[in-house]
């Protein structure tokens, strides 16, 4: 029986003979701007937020789920470190009503005008 024909590449391993650099990525600058605009210092056109808000943000959150024909779930939470949760119709509107009640207890709501006054 004689041999069996390998491949060239069977069994070789490449390594190459000593350290070399590596090749520099290709630059994408310059394909499709135009030249030198932001070199330049052209000033760029921003404008002032139009959407200026009224310095309001969320504090608390309320999560009702209440798939039909299942058992409701909720969860209420605040920025202030409470975070409750209920399970079932009797708890879960429970825990909306103490939901609604901890917006006049909160820390985070309280602003510095009704501390003075209380």
């Amino acid at each position: 029986m004689s041999p069996r024909p390998t491949s060239p590449l069977e069994g070789q391993s490449f390594t190459p003979a000593g350290p070399h650099a590596a090749e520099p990525a290709v630059s994408a600058v310059g394909m499709g701007e135009p030249k030198g605009a932001a070199r330049q210092g052209v000033p760029s056109a921003v404008r002032p937020d139009s959407r200026r808000g009224d310095d309001r943000y969320p504090v608390a959150w309320l999560h009702i789920s209440a798939p039909k024909g299942a058992v409701p779930t909720a969860t209420s939470r605040c920025l202030c470190g409470r975070d409750r949760s209920a399970i079932g119709h009797r708890r879960v509107l429970d825990l909306i009503a103490a939901h609604t009640a901890h917006r006049d207890t909160c820390p985070l709501r309280i602003t510095p005008e009704g501390r003075a006054a209380a």
